[in-house]
C-alpha cells in the first residue's frame, strides 16, 4: 500500500531506469480522479493497446473513445521503445478485478485465478498500454518490451515494491487476455518471463546498462550515486504468536530491517486474526550497539472480523552504527484475556540512502 508518485517523481523514476519518456499534451492534470479515489496504489498492470500506430494510439489512450473516456492508462509504451506519458490520477484501464488477486498482490504472493470482478483495479493500480494489435501475430520488439519491463521497475523500485508487484491485465481481470502475442526474441509474451527481467533489474541500480536491450543481462553493476535510493523488500509467511501486553520485536528470518543507512522511508504491514474491538500498536526504532535506542511514533490499529491487515509507516536519518527494527504489542479487548494471537506474515518495503 503506497501513496501514488507525484508527477515529477514518477517522471525521475522513470528517467533513472533508463526510459526515454515523452510528455503528451497535460498529462500531468489528466485523470479521472471526478469518478473516484486513486489510491493507495498496490502495484502494476501490463495491458496492449489492440491498435496500431505510435501517434493515433497515444492519441486513444490520452482521449479514449465513446463508451469510456480517457486517459485510458498513465503511460503508452511505443513500437519506438519510447514511453508515452498520457495520465496522471484515475486512468479507466484495470477496470473490476478480483479482490483475492488484489490480495496476492498485497503480500507479494502466487497469483490465484482470476474469477471474480468485484474490486475497482482503477484505483489500486498504476497502468501501461503496450502498442499492439494483441491478435497473436503482432510483434512487441525487444526495445518496446524492454521498455515496459524499465517502466514497471522504475515504479516498483520507487515504491519498495518486487517484481510480484507487476501483473497482466489477464491475470487481474477475468475474460481479459493482455498482455498476448510474440516477443522479439522470447516467443510469446509471458507474465511470469516479464515479472523475472522486473526482478532482474531490481538486483541493480537503476543506472546500469541504461542503452542495454537486454535486461535479463547486464554486464556490470556500476558504482551506485548517492542520491539514488535502494529498495527495501523483506517478507515472511512464518507464523509467530504475540502475547498479549508484551512488546515483540518482528525480524524476518532474524535480520534486521535495515543496517548501514544514512536516510530511509518504510513501511512494515502485519497480517494476523484479532479479536474486534482488540488493539494492535507498531512502532519503528533505532538499536544502538550499546543497548540505547531512539523510539519512533507510536501507531494504532483496531481488530476487525476476518484477518487485519495493519499497516505503519516511518521516515528518519540513522548513523551507520544503528539498526533499523520494527516491534508491535497487542493488547485484547477483554483486559483479562491472556491468549495469544498469531502473526501469519509481514514485510517491510520502502526506499533508503546510503
Amino acid at each position: 500500500m503506497a501513496t501514488p508518485l507525484t508527477a515529477d517523481r514518477l517522471l525521475a523514476a522513470l528517467k533513472a531506469e533508463g526510459c526515454r519518456v515523452e510528455e503528451y499534451r497535460s498529462w500531468r492534470t489528466h485523470n479521472r480522479d471526478h469518478k473516484g479515489a486513486w489510491g493507495p496504489v498496490h502495484g502494476v498492470v501490463i495491458h496492449h493497446t489492440v491498435s496500431s500506430g505510435e501517434e493515433n494510439s497515444v492519441a486513444l489512450c490520452y482521449n479514449g473513445h465513446a463508451s469510456l473516456p480517457g486517459p485510458l492508462c498513465h503511460t503508452v509504451g511505443g513500437k519506438s521503445g519510447k514511453l508515452y506519458m498520457v495520465g496522471h490520477g484515475r486512468a479507466n484501464h484495470a477496470g473490476s478485478g478480483d479482490d483475492d488477486v488484489l490480495r496476492a498482490v498485497i503480500n507479494e504472493t502466487t497469483l490465484p485465478a482470476d474469477n471474480e470482478a468485484n474490486t475497482d483495479g482503477n484505483a489500486r493500480f498504476y497502468g501501461i498500454e503496450i502498442v499492439n494489435l494483441g491478435n497473436g501475430k503482432d510483434t512487441y520488439p525487444a526495445v518496446q518490451y524492454d521498455a515496459a519491463v524499465r517502466w514497471a521497475a522504475a515504479i516498483c523500485r520507487a515504491h519498495g515494491w518486487g517484481a510480484a508487484s507487476v501483473i497482466g491485465h489477464k491475470e487481474w481481470q477475468p475474460g481479459k487476455i493482455d498482455p498476448h502475442g510474440p516477443v522479439e526474441g522470447r516467443g510469446d509474451f509471458s507474465m511470469d518471463r516479464f515479472r523475472a527481467d522486473v526482478a532482474e533489474r531490481l538486483k541493480h541500480s537503476a543506472s546500469w546498462s541504461a542503452g542495454s536491450k537486454n535486461p535479463a543481462a547486464p554486464a556490470t553493476d556500476p558504482v551506485q550515486e548517492d542520491d539514488v535510493p535502494h529498495a527495501i523488500g523483506r517478507y515472511t509467511s512464518t507464523d509467530r504468536p504475540l502475547v498479549p501486553r508484551k512488546w515483540t520485536t518482528l525480524s524476518i528470518d532474524g535480520v534486521d530491517l535495515l543496517a548501514g543507512a544514512t536516510h530511509y522511508q518504510a513501511m512494515a504491514h502485519v497480517q494476523a486474526v484479532l479479536p474486534p474491538g482488540s488493539t494492535l500498536q507498531g512502532r519503528f526504532y533505532h538499536y544502538r550497539d550499546d543497548g540505547s535506542r531512539w523510539t519512533g511514533p507510536l501507531c494504532e490499529r483496531i481488530g476487525t472480523d476476518g484477518s487485519t491487515f495493519a499497516d505503519f509507516h516511518n521516515s528518519g536519518s540513522v548513523v551507520p552504527s544503528e539498526k533499523v527494527r520494527f516491534e508491535v504489542i497487542y493488547y485484547p479487548a477483554d483486559s483479562n484475556d491472556q491468549k495469544s494471537v498469531t502473526i501469519s506474515a509481514a514485510y517491510c518495503r520502502g526506499l533508503y540512502w546510503k
